[in-house]
């Protein structure tokens, strides 16, 4: 339960913490947007239109990681039940998939004005300044977000974050076209204006590529999967890992491992190796929050397949069939089965009182072979005494 509720909590204070970034961030990118279009106009930069055009798609984005965030927050339920995490992937690849289409039309924009420069724009200082508090503005956010985002393992977040810088060093660049079209290269506004159009598109396609990596269920890093294995393989008890498989969902990721433990073990010790070895790769890397271990008795790559083999009712017929004439059974205190290398071993544990003397008991189990021999899938039978 306190598991349950710590992930639960954890969710909530992630979505807290991207809520109140993103509407910090959208005030910020509201009063930047509307700044730099106006300011644009008046003083006549095309860059700082351009640019105010991408802080208006911050807003956007502060928007998008809000609702986003939201969804995310929410646990596994019938409908979902490996959680909601893949909103916020979802979510980042539109954000993606968005900068791109807005790229597109200020490249385009940007280029039919190259093509005519005498129509060009003559800037004024106006839009210099402006172009400096976007700068400064820009730049507080990004630290912010960033911190706030490793804080809360929010890959969303850090994207959003990187944005921020990207619109920094994009007003930078408008810092520099239009001080030197005010210096009489008017067409250096354009080319900033350019620049920063390839700037969001870049930003937008890595956004929108991550995204889709992790939607088609792409491992972990290969660093992150051997420290996974090292810390299984370093667990007293695993004797191999036959299979392990990674994969991200949002801000969390998952892990599904087959693991060789002695064959003769117990299900409530194979059960608790199982619960170690959950342990060993939540404490080994820290995003991955849930775990599916298989315990495997023997190398099933090697040694043949049980599968077909009866399961336990119907072995319990069998037996009791076959060993009616020995009257062997009925005081038994239970039957063990165990399913090694394609066929099937039988323990059958006797209270003490059963035992008469060594002979018998081997007498006993010798018969109980001979009458299973004509069913090749039982490989062996061995009896045990002992107090109740």
């Amino acid at each position: 339960m306190s598991r349950v509720t710590d992930a639960s909590s954890q969710r909530e204070e992630r979505r807290d913490a991207s809520t109140r970034v993103a509407l910090v961030g959208a005030v910020v990118n509201l009063l930047l947007s509307a700044l730099k279009v106006g300011v644009g106009f008046v003083g006549h930069s095309q860059a700082l239109i351009v640019d105010g055009i991408h802080s208006l798609s911050d807003l956007l984005t502060d928007v998008l990681v809000v609702v986003a965030s939201r969804h995310a927050a929410h646990g596994p339920d019938e409908a979902h039940p490996y959680g909601h995490g893949r909103f916020e992937t979802a979510a980042t690849l539109a954000l993606g998939a968005f900068l791109v289409l807005i790229a597109g039309g200020i490249l385009w924009n940007s280029l039919e004005r190259l093509g005519h420069p005498g129509e060009a724009w003559r800037p004024e200082a106006i839009a210099l300044y402006a172009a400096l508090l976007s700068i400064l503005s820009k730049e507080a956010l990004f630290w912010y977000t960033r911190i706030v985002a490793r804080r809360i393992r929010s890959d969303l977040l850090m994207a959003n974050a990187w944005h921020h810088r990207s619109d920094a060093v994009s007003s930078i660049v408008v810092l520099v076209g239009v001080g030197g079209a005010l210096l009489g290269l008017l067409w250096l506004d354009l080319v900033a204006a350019l620049i920063v159009g390839f700037m969001v598109a870049k930003i937008g396609w890595d956004l929108g590529w991550g995204a889709m990596r992790e939607l088609v269920d792409e491992a972990l890093e290969e660093e992150k999967v051997r420290a996974i294995r090292g810390a299984i393989l370093d667990l007293p008890g695993v004797s191999s890992i036959h299979m392990l498989r990674t994969r991200r969902q949002g801000h969390e990721a998952m892990a599904d491992v087959h693991v060789q433990v002695a064959p003769w073990i117990s299900v409530s010790e194979g059960h608790m190796m199982a619960l170690a070895v959950e342990e060993r790769i939540k404490g080994a890397v820290e995003e991955v929050t849930d775990v599916t271990v298989h315990i495997d008795p023997e190398d099933d790559e090697e040694q043949p397949s049980c599968q077909g083999l009866p399961l336990r009712q119907q072995v319990l017929e069998e037996l009791q069939e076959a060993w009616k004439p020995l009257r062997c059974l009925g005081r038994q205190e239970r039957i063990q089965l165990h399913y090694l290398a394609g066929a099937i071993s039988v323990e059958v544990f006797f209270p003490l009182a059963c035992f008469e003397s060594a002979e018998r008991a081997a007498e006993l189990q010798r018969r109980m072979r001979e009458a299973l021999a004509e069913r090749s899938y039982y490989r062996e039978v061995r009896l045990f005494f002992g107090p109740p």
